[in-house]
Protein backbone atom coordinates (compact mmCIF):
# COMPACT_ATOMS: atom_id res chain seq x y z
CA UNK A 1 0.00 0.00 0.00
CA UNK A 2 2.71 2.41 1.09
CA UNK A 3 4.02 2.01 -2.67
CA UNK A 4 0.63 3.03 -4.33
CA UNK A 5 0.68 6.86 -2.55
CA UNK A 6 2.77 8.52 -4.23
CA UNK A 7 1.29 7.45 -7.60
CA UNK A 8 -2.08 8.37 -6.12
CA UNK A 9 -1.06 11.36 -4.83
CA UNK A 10 0.67 12.77 -8.42
CA UNK A 11 -2.49 11.91 -10.52
CA UNK A 12 -4.65 13.92 -7.96
CA UNK A 13 -2.32 16.71 -8.25
CA UNK A 14 -2.44 16.74 -11.98
CA UNK A 15 -6.20 16.23 -12.12
CA UNK A 16 -6.70 19.35 -9.53
CA UNK A 17 -4.07 21.79 -11.52
CA UNK A 18 -5.87 22.45 -14.67
CA UNK A 19 -6.82 25.12 -14.89
CA UNK A 20 -9.17 27.31 -16.91
CA UNK A 21 -7.96 31.06 -16.49
CA UNK A 22 -9.97 32.75 -18.56
CA UNK A 23 -9.58 36.01 -20.42
CA UNK A 24 -12.39 37.34 -21.92
CA UNK A 25 -12.55 39.17 -25.46
CA UNK A 26 -15.98 39.23 -26.17
CA UNK A 27 -19.32 38.77 -23.90
CA UNK A 28 -18.93 35.12 -22.88
CA UNK A 29 -22.89 33.06 -22.27
CA UNK A 30 -21.11 30.11 -19.28
CA UNK A 31 -22.34 26.82 -19.85
CA UNK A 32 -22.36 24.25 -16.94
CA UNK A 33 -19.78 21.89 -17.76
CA UNK A 34 -22.48 18.95 -16.81
CA UNK A 35 -24.78 20.14 -18.95
CA UNK A 36 -24.34 19.17 -22.40
CA UNK A 37 -25.57 22.00 -25.39
CA UNK A 38 -27.99 19.64 -27.09
CA UNK A 39 -28.92 15.84 -27.52
CA UNK A 40 -25.92 13.88 -29.22
CA UNK A 41 -26.32 13.86 -32.59
CA UNK A 42 -29.17 16.34 -33.14
CA UNK A 43 -28.07 19.61 -32.68
CA UNK A 44 -30.19 22.28 -34.60
CA UNK A 45 -28.80 23.79 -37.82
CA UNK A 46 -28.88 27.54 -38.62
CA UNK A 47 -29.55 27.61 -42.38
CA UNK A 48 -30.56 30.05 -44.55
CA UNK A 49 -34.57 30.41 -45.72
CA UNK A 50 -33.09 29.26 -49.30
CA UNK A 51 -32.07 26.07 -48.37
CA UNK A 52 -34.71 23.66 -49.56
CA UNK A 53 -34.81 20.90 -46.78
CA UNK A 54 -34.47 23.47 -43.84
CA UNK A 55 -37.72 24.75 -42.01
CA UNK A 56 -37.91 28.34 -41.69
CA UNK A 57 -38.82 29.60 -38.64
CA UNK A 58 -39.33 33.01 -38.07
CA UNK A 59 -38.25 34.33 -34.66
CA UNK A 60 -39.29 37.77 -33.20
CA UNK A 61 -35.63 39.08 -32.66
CA UNK A 62 -32.94 37.57 -34.32
CA UNK A 63 -29.72 39.45 -33.30
CA UNK A 64 -31.40 39.44 -29.46
CA UNK A 65 -32.44 36.26 -28.41
CA UNK A 66 -30.24 32.90 -26.94
CA UNK A 67 -28.01 31.36 -29.19
CA UNK A 68 -28.54 27.59 -29.68
CA UNK A 69 -25.95 25.28 -30.44
CA UNK A 70 -25.84 24.26 -34.13
CA UNK A 71 -23.27 23.01 -36.55
CA UNK A 72 -24.50 25.57 -38.81
CA UNK A 73 -25.39 29.37 -38.58
CA UNK A 74 -26.03 32.08 -40.44
CA UNK A 75 -24.96 35.39 -39.88
CA UNK A 76 -27.92 38.32 -39.47
CA UNK A 77 -26.89 41.77 -40.59
CA UNK A 78 -27.92 43.08 -37.62
CA UNK A 79 -25.65 40.57 -35.53
CA UNK A 80 -22.76 42.71 -33.03
CA UNK A 81 -19.38 41.68 -33.36
CA UNK A 82 -20.25 39.97 -29.76
CA UNK A 83 -22.55 38.25 -30.99
CA UNK A 84 -21.07 36.85 -33.76
CA UNK A 85 -18.41 35.44 -31.87
CA UNK A 86 -20.87 33.99 -29.03
CA UNK A 87 -21.94 32.44 -32.30
CA UNK A 88 -18.99 30.68 -33.10
CA UNK A 89 -18.29 29.53 -30.02
CA UNK A 90 -21.85 28.18 -30.16
CA UNK A 91 -20.84 26.44 -33.41
CA UNK A 92 -20.74 22.44 -32.43
CA UNK A 93 -20.33 19.36 -35.12
CA UNK A 94 -23.06 17.13 -35.76
CA UNK A 95 -23.10 13.48 -34.06
CA UNK A 96 -21.17 12.40 -37.53
CA UNK A 97 -18.72 14.66 -37.90
CA UNK A 98 -17.73 14.02 -34.01
CA UNK A 99 -17.65 10.66 -34.46
CA UNK A 100 -15.20 11.54 -37.44
CA UNK A 101 -12.92 13.37 -35.24
CA UNK A 102 -12.34 10.86 -32.92
CA UNK A 103 -11.78 7.90 -35.86
CA UNK A 104 -8.36 10.35 -35.67
CA UNK A 105 -6.38 8.12 -38.53
CA UNK A 106 -7.58 7.03 -42.02
CA UNK A 107 -6.51 4.62 -44.45
CA UNK A 108 -6.28 5.78 -47.63
CA UNK A 109 -6.08 3.17 -50.60
CA UNK A 110 -5.21 4.87 -54.04
CA UNK A 111 -5.86 1.33 -56.32
CA UNK A 112 -7.12 1.79 -60.03
CA UNK A 113 -6.56 1.82 -63.57
CA UNK A 114 -3.32 4.09 -62.50
CA UNK A 115 -1.75 0.90 -60.48
CA UNK A 116 -1.15 -0.87 -63.48
CA UNK A 117 -0.02 2.07 -65.86
CA UNK A 118 2.41 3.46 -63.81
CA UNK A 119 0.30 6.79 -63.89
CA UNK A 120 -0.32 9.28 -60.95
CA UNK A 121 -3.17 10.51 -63.23
CA UNK A 122 -4.90 8.65 -66.09
CA UNK A 123 -6.70 10.02 -69.57
CA UNK A 124 -10.11 8.01 -69.39
CA UNK A 125 -8.86 6.34 -72.62
CA UNK A 126 -7.65 3.07 -71.15
CA UNK A 127 -8.34 -0.20 -71.89
CA UNK A 128 -10.65 -1.91 -68.76
CA UNK A 129 -8.52 -5.58 -69.68
CA UNK A 130 -5.52 -3.92 -68.36
CA UNK A 131 -6.94 -3.79 -64.87
CA UNK A 132 -5.90 -7.12 -64.19
CA UNK A 133 -4.78 -8.14 -60.35
CA UNK A 134 -3.68 -11.83 -60.32
CA UNK A 135 -4.91 -11.63 -56.50
CA UNK A 136 -6.92 -9.27 -54.18
CA UNK A 137 -5.93 -9.58 -50.37
CA UNK A 138 -8.07 -6.96 -49.65
CA UNK A 139 -8.05 -8.59 -46.00
CA UNK A 140 -4.16 -8.19 -46.06
CA UNK A 141 -4.68 -4.38 -46.15
CA UNK A 142 -7.21 -3.94 -43.40
CA UNK A 143 -4.20 -5.69 -41.23
CA UNK A 144 -1.85 -3.38 -42.61
CA UNK A 145 -3.96 -0.34 -42.34
CA UNK A 146 -5.31 -1.55 -38.26
CA UNK A 147 -1.55 -2.43 -37.57
CA UNK A 148 -1.07 1.49 -38.36
CA UNK A 149 -3.61 2.56 -35.80
CA UNK A 150 -6.12 3.61 -38.41
CA UNK A 151 -10.13 3.72 -37.58
CA UNK A 152 -11.25 4.48 -40.85
CA UNK A 153 -10.15 3.47 -44.67
CA UNK A 154 -10.91 5.08 -47.99
CA UNK A 155 -11.28 3.54 -51.41
CA UNK A 156 -10.44 5.29 -54.45
CA UNK A 157 -13.88 3.59 -56.78
CA UNK A 158 -13.15 6.22 -59.26
CA UNK A 159 -10.04 8.61 -59.84
CA UNK A 160 -10.36 11.21 -62.52
CA UNK A 161 -9.46 8.90 -65.48
CA UNK A 162 -13.10 7.52 -65.07
CA UNK A 163 -12.37 3.85 -64.59
CA UNK A 164 -15.01 2.06 -61.45
CA UNK A 165 -14.18 -0.25 -59.52
CA UNK A 166 -17.32 -2.09 -59.20
CA UNK A 167 -19.69 -3.38 -61.34
CA UNK A 168 -21.36 -0.12 -62.34
CA UNK A 169 -24.73 -0.38 -64.38
CA UNK A 170 -24.17 2.85 -66.12
CA UNK A 171 -20.79 3.02 -67.70
CA UNK A 172 -18.42 0.68 -70.30
CA UNK A 173 -15.49 1.56 -67.99
CA UNK A 174 -15.40 -0.67 -65.01
CA UNK A 175 -14.28 -3.76 -64.04
CA UNK A 176 -17.51 -5.10 -65.84
CA UNK A 177 -14.90 -5.20 -68.84
CA UNK A 178 -11.91 -6.43 -66.41
CA UNK A 179 -10.57 -9.70 -66.46
CA UNK A 180 -12.36 -11.55 -63.54
CA UNK A 181 -14.94 -8.48 -63.65
CA UNK A 182 -13.65 -7.92 -59.38
CA UNK A 183 -16.14 -6.22 -57.60
CA UNK A 184 -13.21 -4.25 -55.42
CA UNK A 185 -15.76 -1.84 -53.90
CA UNK A 186 -17.60 -4.91 -52.78
CA UNK A 187 -14.58 -6.83 -51.18
CA UNK A 188 -13.20 -3.70 -49.63
CA UNK A 189 -16.22 -2.42 -47.56
CA UNK A 190 -17.15 -6.54 -46.41
CA UNK A 191 -13.32 -6.49 -45.65
CA UNK A 192 -12.97 -3.67 -43.26
CA UNK A 193 -16.24 -4.31 -41.68
CA UNK A 194 -14.69 -7.51 -40.86
CA UNK A 195 -12.19 -5.70 -39.45
CA UNK A 196 -14.00 -3.45 -37.40
CA UNK A 197 -13.14 -0.16 -39.32
CA UNK A 198 -15.71 2.40 -40.82
CA UNK A 199 -15.59 2.84 -44.56
CA UNK A 200 -14.83 6.29 -46.40
CA UNK A 201 -15.29 5.86 -50.73
CA UNK A 202 -13.47 8.15 -53.16
CA UNK A 203 -15.80 9.36 -56.06
CA UNK A 204 -14.10 11.95 -58.21
CA UNK A 205 -16.43 14.50 -59.67
CA UNK A 206 -14.41 14.75 -62.72
CA UNK A 207 -14.09 11.97 -65.67
CA UNK A 208 -11.50 11.96 -68.31
CA UNK A 209 -13.60 8.60 -69.26
CA UNK A 210 -16.64 10.73 -70.20
CA UNK A 211 -14.84 13.80 -71.86
CA UNK A 212 -17.11 14.33 -75.18
CA UNK A 213 -15.33 12.31 -78.39
CA UNK A 214 -15.41 15.10 -80.80
CA UNK A 215 -14.11 17.63 -78.49
CA UNK A 216 -11.19 15.41 -77.56
CA UNK A 217 -10.30 14.86 -81.41
CA UNK A 218 -10.20 18.63 -81.59
CA UNK A 219 -7.72 18.79 -78.22
CA UNK A 220 -5.42 16.05 -79.03
CA UNK A 221 -4.56 17.69 -82.56
CA UNK A 222 -4.19 21.17 -80.64
CA UNK A 223 -2.02 19.05 -78.20
CA UNK A 224 -0.04 17.94 -81.06
CA UNK A 225 0.61 20.81 -83.14
CA UNK A 226 1.84 22.15 -79.53
CA UNK A 227 4.72 19.73 -79.13
CA UNK A 228 5.66 19.98 -82.76
CA UNK A 229 6.18 24.01 -81.84
CA UNK A 230 8.21 22.96 -78.82
CA UNK A 231 6.06 24.00 -76.27
CA UNK A 232 5.57 22.70 -72.52
CA UNK A 233 3.00 20.32 -72.42
CA UNK A 234 0.83 19.73 -68.70
CA UNK A 235 0.34 16.25 -67.23
CA UNK A 236 -2.82 15.75 -68.89
CA UNK A 237 -1.59 16.72 -72.53
CA UNK A 238 1.17 14.58 -72.18
CA UNK A 239 -1.29 11.47 -71.36
CA UNK A 240 -3.49 11.97 -74.31
CA UNK A 241 -0.08 11.54 -76.53
CA UNK A 242 1.15 8.54 -74.96
CA UNK A 243 -2.59 7.08 -75.19
CA UNK A 244 -2.23 8.00 -79.29
CA UNK A 245 -4.91 9.99 -79.05
CA UNK A 246 -7.43 7.24 -78.33
CA UNK A 247 -11.19 8.34 -77.63
CA UNK A 248 -12.40 8.77 -74.28
CA UNK A 249 -14.11 5.00 -72.96
CA UNK A 250 -16.90 6.40 -71.44
CA UNK A 251 -20.25 7.93 -73.23
CA UNK A 252 -19.04 11.77 -73.66
CA UNK A 253 -21.29 12.65 -70.68
CA UNK A 254 -18.89 15.47 -68.87
CA UNK A 255 -19.31 18.54 -70.33
CA UNK A 256 -21.28 18.23 -73.36
CA UNK A 257 -23.57 21.42 -72.84
CA UNK A 258 -26.70 18.38 -72.32
CA UNK A 259 -29.78 20.41 -70.94
CA UNK A 260 -30.97 19.89 -67.35
CA UNK A 261 -34.57 17.56 -67.28
CA UNK A 262 -36.20 15.47 -64.84
CA UNK A 263 -34.43 12.52 -64.28
CA UNK A 264 -35.12 9.55 -62.44
CA UNK A 265 -33.01 7.65 -59.59
CA UNK A 266 -32.36 5.08 -60.03
CA UNK A 267 -32.11 4.84 -63.56
CA UNK A 268 -32.93 1.57 -64.74
CA UNK A 269 -31.49 -0.36 -67.46
CA UNK A 270 -32.48 -3.14 -69.75
CA UNK A 271 -32.44 -6.57 -67.53
CA UNK A 272 -31.78 -4.08 -64.37
CA UNK A 273 -31.83 -6.23 -61.03
CA UNK A 274 -33.00 -3.53 -58.80
CA UNK A 275 -36.67 -3.40 -60.46
CA UNK A 276 -38.35 -5.40 -58.73
CA UNK A 277 -37.13 -3.95 -55.35
CA UNK A 278 -37.73 -0.05 -56.49
CA UNK A 279 -41.48 -1.10 -57.80
CA UNK A 280 -41.99 -2.68 -54.66
CA UNK A 281 -40.19 0.65 -52.57
CA UNK A 282 -37.26 -1.51 -50.99
CA UNK A 283 -35.44 1.15 -52.85
CA UNK A 284 -36.24 4.49 -53.11
CA UNK A 285 -36.97 5.84 -56.26
CA UNK A 286 -36.87 9.89 -56.79
CA UNK A 287 -37.03 12.86 -59.36
CA UNK A 288 -34.08 15.34 -59.84
CA UNK A 289 -33.18 17.60 -62.32
CA UNK A 290 -29.57 17.16 -63.82
CA UNK A 291 -28.13 17.04 -67.15
CA UNK A 292 -26.24 14.09 -68.13
CA UNK A 293 -23.29 14.20 -66.47
CA UNK A 294 -24.83 15.46 -63.36
CA UNK A 295 -27.24 12.04 -63.62
CA UNK A 296 -24.58 10.07 -64.53
CA UNK A 297 -22.67 10.56 -61.25
CA UNK A 298 -26.30 10.70 -59.47
CA UNK A 299 -26.68 7.02 -60.53
CA UNK A 300 -22.84 6.19 -58.97
CA UNK A 301 -23.71 7.82 -55.82
CA UNK A 302 -26.97 5.93 -55.85
CA UNK A 303 -25.20 2.55 -56.63
CA UNK A 304 -22.77 2.97 -53.98
CA UNK A 305 -24.53 4.27 -50.77
CA UNK A 306 -27.59 1.57 -51.86
CA UNK A 307 -25.48 -1.54 -52.33
CA UNK A 308 -22.48 -1.14 -50.16
CA UNK A 309 -23.95 1.76 -47.57
CA UNK A 310 -24.12 3.43 -45.81
CA UNK A 311 -20.76 4.68 -45.50
CA UNK A 312 -18.92 7.37 -43.38
CA UNK A 313 -17.64 9.75 -45.09
CA UNK A 314 -17.68 10.10 -49.21
CA UNK A 315 -14.63 12.03 -50.96
CA UNK A 316 -15.52 14.26 -53.60
CA UNK A 317 -12.22 15.59 -55.00
CA UNK A 318 -11.98 19.15 -56.75
CA UNK A 319 -9.60 18.41 -58.98
CA UNK A 320 -10.11 19.13 -62.73
CA UNK A 321 -7.30 17.68 -65.33
CA UNK A 322 -8.83 19.54 -68.24
CA UNK A 323 -10.07 22.40 -66.92
CA UNK A 324 -7.44 24.18 -68.59
CA UNK A 325 -7.80 22.93 -72.00
CA UNK A 326 -11.37 24.59 -72.17
CA UNK A 327 -13.64 21.88 -71.29
CA UNK A 328 -16.04 22.84 -67.88
CA UNK A 329 -18.43 20.53 -66.09
CA UNK A 330 -21.07 22.43 -64.07
CA UNK A 331 -21.64 20.98 -60.91
CA UNK A 332 -25.04 20.96 -59.12
CA UNK A 333 -23.29 20.26 -55.59
CA UNK A 334 -26.72 21.07 -53.87
CA UNK A 335 -28.68 18.07 -55.46
CA UNK A 336 -25.67 15.96 -55.08
CA UNK A 337 -25.58 16.72 -51.36
CA UNK A 338 -29.12 16.62 -50.73
CA UNK A 339 -29.14 12.86 -52.46
CA UNK A 340 -26.18 11.76 -50.25
CA UNK A 341 -28.03 12.78 -47.35
CA UNK A 342 -31.08 11.43 -48.64
CA UNK A 343 -29.50 7.99 -49.05
CA UNK A 344 -27.25 7.98 -46.06
CA UNK A 345 -27.77 10.53 -43.68
CA UNK A 346 -24.67 9.98 -41.56
CA UNK A 347 -22.34 9.92 -43.92
CA UNK A 348 -19.43 12.88 -43.96
CA UNK A 349 -18.99 14.18 -47.10
CA UNK A 350 -15.84 15.92 -48.04
CA UNK A 351 -15.80 19.12 -49.20
CA UNK A 352 -19.38 19.07 -48.67
CA UNK A 353 -22.35 20.68 -45.91
CA UNK A 354 -21.63 19.62 -42.26
CA UNK A 355 -18.85 17.51 -43.82
CA UNK A 356 -15.30 17.53 -43.37
CA UNK A 357 -12.59 20.06 -45.68
CA UNK A 358 -8.72 19.51 -47.07
CA UNK A 359 -6.21 21.02 -44.73
CA UNK A 360 -4.95 22.82 -47.64
CA UNK A 361 -1.72 20.86 -48.43
CA UNK A 362 -1.01 17.53 -49.52
CA UNK A 363 1.57 16.88 -46.91
CA UNK A 364 -0.16 15.93 -43.88
CA UNK A 365 0.61 18.86 -41.92
CA UNK A 366 -1.76 20.95 -39.89
CA UNK A 367 -1.67 24.90 -39.14
CA UNK A 368 -0.74 25.76 -35.49
CA UNK A 369 -3.74 27.52 -35.52
CA UNK A 370 -6.25 25.32 -36.69
CA UNK A 371 -10.02 26.09 -36.57
CA UNK A 372 -12.90 23.59 -36.63
CA UNK A 373 -15.35 26.47 -36.76
CA UNK A 374 -15.02 28.42 -40.22
CA UNK A 375 -16.74 31.69 -42.06
CA UNK A 376 -18.21 31.78 -45.84
CA UNK A 377 -19.71 34.04 -47.82
CA UNK A 378 -21.77 31.87 -49.32
CA UNK A 379 -24.44 29.17 -48.42
CA UNK A 380 -21.87 25.85 -47.51
CA UNK A 381 -24.87 24.28 -49.30
CA UNK A 382 -24.50 25.48 -52.43
CA UNK A 383 -20.70 25.27 -53.30
CA UNK A 384 -17.83 22.35 -52.72
CA UNK A 385 -15.03 23.61 -50.47
CA UNK A 386 -17.73 25.27 -48.02
CA UNK A 387 -17.24 28.66 -49.72
CA UNK A 388 -13.67 29.03 -48.25
CA UNK A 389 -11.80 31.05 -50.16
CA UNK A 390 -8.79 29.86 -51.95
CA UNK A 391 -9.15 26.06 -51.71
CA UNK A 392 -9.11 25.49 -48.01
CA UNK A 393 -4.75 27.08 -48.46
CA UNK A 394 -5.10 29.88 -46.62
CA UNK A 395 -2.83 30.56 -43.77
CA UNK A 396 -5.56 31.72 -41.51
CA UNK A 397 -9.37 30.80 -42.28
CA UNK A 398 -10.85 31.21 -38.44
CA UNK A 399 -10.01 33.79 -36.74
CA UNK A 400 -11.54 36.71 -35.28
CA UNK A 401 -10.63 39.05 -37.65
CA UNK A 402 -12.45 35.88 -40.67
CA UNK A 403 -15.35 35.41 -38.78
CA UNK A 404 -15.90 39.21 -38.44
CA UNK A 405 -15.01 40.30 -41.98
CA UNK A 406 -18.01 42.05 -43.41
CA UNK A 407 -18.36 39.12 -46.77
CA UNK A 408 -19.19 36.75 -43.81
CA UNK A 409 -22.71 35.16 -44.12
CA UNK A 410 -22.25 32.07 -42.21
CA UNK A 411 -20.47 30.01 -39.75
CA UNK A 412 -19.94 26.52 -40.05
CA UNK A 413 -18.31 23.32 -38.65
CA UNK A 414 -15.95 22.45 -40.30
CA UNK A 415 -12.98 20.13 -38.94
CA UNK A 416 -9.74 19.82 -41.27
CA UNK A 417 -8.74 16.32 -43.18
CA UNK A 418 -4.53 16.09 -43.71
CA UNK A 419 -3.94 13.98 -46.67
CA UNK A 420 -0.29 12.60 -47.35
CA UNK A 421 1.42 9.59 -49.01
CA UNK A 422 3.16 7.03 -47.41
CA UNK A 423 5.62 6.82 -50.43
CA UNK A 424 5.91 9.71 -53.08
CA UNK A 425 3.62 8.94 -55.21
CA UNK A 426 -0.44 8.26 -54.36
CA UNK A 427 -0.44 4.98 -56.69
CA UNK A 428 1.76 2.62 -55.91
CA UNK A 429 5.43 2.74 -57.82
CA UNK A 430 7.73 0.03 -57.50
CA UNK A 431 10.96 2.25 -57.24
CA UNK A 432 9.31 4.46 -54.77
CA UNK A 433 10.20 3.94 -51.38
CA UNK A 434 7.66 4.41 -47.82
CA UNK A 435 8.21 7.01 -45.41
CA UNK A 436 9.84 5.77 -42.02
CA UNK A 437 7.93 5.25 -38.89
CA UNK A 438 9.78 8.23 -37.36
CA UNK A 439 8.73 10.25 -40.19
CA UNK A 440 4.76 9.24 -39.69
CA UNK A 441 4.90 9.89 -35.62
CA UNK A 442 6.20 13.09 -36.80
CA UNK A 443 2.91 13.48 -38.90
CA UNK A 444 0.81 12.36 -36.78
CA UNK A 445 1.75 14.99 -34.48
CA UNK A 446 1.58 17.60 -36.56
CA UNK A 447 -1.97 16.70 -38.01
CA UNK A 448 -3.47 14.91 -35.07
CA UNK A 449 -1.69 16.73 -32.67
CA UNK A 450 -2.95 19.78 -34.63
CA UNK A 451 -6.79 20.00 -34.28
CA UNK A 452 -6.84 17.53 -37.85
CA UNK A 453 -7.39 14.18 -39.53
CA UNK A 454 -4.71 12.14 -40.90
CA UNK A 455 -5.85 10.31 -43.56
CA UNK A 456 -2.36 8.06 -44.69
CA UNK A 457 -2.38 6.73 -48.33
CA UNK A 458 -1.15 3.45 -48.71
CA UNK A 459 -1.60 2.02 -52.00
CA UNK A 460 -1.38 -1.62 -52.95
CA UNK A 461 0.57 -3.09 -55.90
CA UNK A 462 -0.15 -4.90 -58.85
CA UNK A 463 -0.09 -7.87 -56.98
CA UNK A 464 -3.20 -7.16 -55.03
CA UNK A 465 -1.87 -6.99 -51.96
CA UNK A 466 0.76 -4.10 -49.57
CA UNK A 467 3.89 -4.18 -50.08
CA UNK A 468 6.12 -5.61 -47.35
CA UNK A 469 8.21 -2.08 -46.84
CA UNK A 470 4.82 -0.51 -46.39
CA UNK A 471 3.90 -3.32 -43.91
CA UNK A 472 7.04 -2.55 -42.20
CA UNK A 473 6.75 0.86 -41.79
CA UNK A 474 2.96 1.26 -40.95
CA UNK A 475 3.58 -1.41 -38.35
CA UNK A 476 6.59 0.94 -36.53
CA UNK A 477 4.28 3.88 -36.44
CA UNK A 478 1.72 1.82 -34.92
CA UNK A 479 3.67 0.48 -32.54
CA UNK A 480 5.30 4.50 -31.83
CA UNK A 481 2.22 5.95 -31.55
CA UNK A 482 0.57 3.24 -29.53
CA UNK A 483 4.18 3.13 -26.97
CA UNK A 484 3.92 7.24 -26.81
CA UNK A 485 0.47 7.92 -26.36
CA UNK A 486 -1.09 4.33 -25.40
CA UNK A 487 -0.39 5.76 -22.11
CA UNK A 488 -0.83 8.98 -19.75
CA UNK A 489 1.98 9.62 -16.99
CA UNK A 490 0.11 12.24 -14.98
CA UNK A 491 -2.64 8.96 -14.45
CA UNK A 492 -0.19 6.33 -13.10
CA UNK A 493 1.32 4.98 -16.68
CA UNK A 494 4.54 4.25 -16.70
CA UNK A 495 7.26 3.47 -13.61
CA UNK A 496 8.38 7.15 -13.17
CA UNK A 497 4.56 8.57 -12.28
CA UNK A 498 5.17 6.30 -9.23
CA UNK A 499 7.81 8.24 -7.93
CA UNK A 500 7.57 10.81 -5.57
CA UNK A 501 9.27 13.48 -7.34
CA UNK A 502 6.94 12.87 -10.08
CA UNK A 503 7.37 12.22 -14.20
CA UNK A 504 9.44 12.85 -16.71
CA UNK A 505 7.88 14.12 -20.38
CA UNK A 506 8.62 15.38 -22.85
CA UNK A 507 4.29 15.35 -24.84
CA UNK A 508 1.61 17.43 -23.42
CA UNK A 509 -1.61 16.10 -24.42
CA UNK A 510 -4.81 18.79 -24.50
CA UNK A 511 -8.43 18.79 -25.91
CA UNK A 512 -11.38 20.63 -25.84
CA UNK A 513 -15.09 18.59 -25.12
CA UNK A 514 -16.35 19.19 -28.65
CA UNK A 515 -20.10 18.60 -27.60
CA UNK A 516 -19.56 22.68 -26.48
CA UNK A 517 -17.67 23.51 -29.69
CA UNK A 518 -13.92 25.21 -29.82
CA UNK A 519 -13.58 27.98 -27.68
CA UNK A 520 -9.53 28.19 -26.86
CA UNK A 521 -7.55 30.77 -28.41
CA UNK A 522 -4.63 31.09 -26.45
CA UNK A 523 -3.19 29.31 -23.73
CA UNK A 524 0.05 28.18 -21.66
CA UNK A 525 1.25 24.91 -20.02
CA UNK A 526 3.02 25.26 -16.89
CA UNK A 527 4.82 22.47 -14.61
CA UNK A 528 5.86 22.45 -11.38
CA UNK A 529 8.89 21.23 -10.01
CA UNK A 530 10.56 21.76 -6.40
CA UNK A 531 7.21 23.39 -5.55
CA UNK A 532 8.14 26.29 -8.61
CA UNK A 533 5.45 26.55 -11.60
CA UNK A 534 7.68 27.54 -14.72
CA UNK A 535 5.78 27.81 -18.44
CA UNK A 536 7.19 24.61 -20.60
CA UNK A 537 4.45 25.26 -23.80
CA UNK A 538 2.13 27.63 -25.42
CA UNK A 539 -0.30 27.59 -28.76
CA UNK A 540 -3.39 29.06 -29.82
CA UNK A 541 -6.41 26.35 -30.78
CA UNK A 542 -6.92 23.47 -28.89
CA UNK A 543 -9.29 21.37 -30.54
CA UNK A 544 -10.13 17.50 -30.49
CA UNK A 545 -6.50 17.38 -29.88
CA UNK A 546 -3.93 19.42 -29.76
CA UNK A 547 0.23 17.62 -28.60
CA UNK A 548 2.91 19.79 -27.41
CA UNK A 549 6.39 18.34 -28.34
CA UNK A 550 8.73 20.17 -25.45
CA UNK A 551 12.07 20.89 -26.71
CA UNK A 552 13.95 18.93 -23.81
CA UNK A 553 11.94 16.80 -21.46
CA UNK A 554 10.68 17.92 -18.05
CA UNK A 555 9.92 16.20 -15.08
CA UNK A 556 7.69 17.51 -12.64
CA UNK A 557 4.80 16.74 -9.78
CA UNK A 558 2.08 19.03 -11.52
CA UNK A 559 0.70 20.31 -14.33
CA UNK A 560 -1.78 23.02 -15.47
CA UNK A 561 -3.28 24.81 -18.52
CA UNK A 562 -3.78 28.43 -18.44
CA UNK A 563 -6.37 29.63 -20.85
CA UNK A 564 -5.29 33.57 -21.73
CA UNK A 565 -7.98 33.85 -24.29
CA UNK A 566 -11.18 32.67 -25.13
CA UNK A 567 -14.97 33.02 -27.20
CA UNK A 568 -16.83 31.63 -24.37
CA UNK A 569 -15.75 29.42 -21.14
CA UNK A 570 -13.64 26.76 -21.94
CA UNK A 571 -14.08 23.07 -21.71
CA UNK A 572 -10.90 21.52 -21.30
CA UNK A 573 -10.43 17.74 -21.30
CA UNK A 574 -8.17 16.54 -18.66
CA UNK A 575 -4.42 17.10 -19.66
CA UNK A 576 -2.04 14.29 -20.38
CA UNK A 577 1.58 13.96 -20.72
CA UNK A 578 3.68 11.36 -22.75
CA UNK A 579 7.44 10.75 -23.25
CA UNK A 580 8.03 9.98 -26.95
CA UNK A 581 11.28 6.95 -28.04
CA UNK A 582 14.23 9.30 -29.13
Amino acid sequence: MARSRPRVRLRTAFALTVTAALVPLAPLQATAVGEPPAPAGRPAVHRSAAHPTSAHRPVASPCHGPVRPASQMTVQPCDTPARIIEKAAHTVPTAAQRAWQEREVTAFTHFGMNTFTGREWGSGTENPVWFAPPRLDVDQWMRAYRAAGAEQVMLTVKHHDGFVLYPSRHTPHSVRASPGRPDVVGAYVRAARRAGLAVGLYLSPSDGAELPHAWHARWVEEVRRKQAEGKPLSLPERVALEDRGRAPAGLGRFGNGSAVTERTLPALVPGDDRADAVRGGRLPSFTVRADDYGAYYLNQVYELLTQYGPVEELWLDGANPWAGAGITQKYDVRRWFETIRRLSPRTVVFQGPQGVRWVGNERGVARETEWSVTPSAVDPWSVLSGGLPNDSTDADIGSRAKLLAPTTKYLQWYPAEADVSLRPGWFHHPWERPKTPAELLGLYEKSVGRNASLLLNVAPARGGRIDAADVTSLTGFGRAVRETYGKDLLDGGRAPATRAEGATFDRVGLGEDLRYGQRVERFAVEARTGGTWRRIAGGTTVGHRRILALPAPVTADAVRVRVLAARAAPHLKPVTAHLSRR
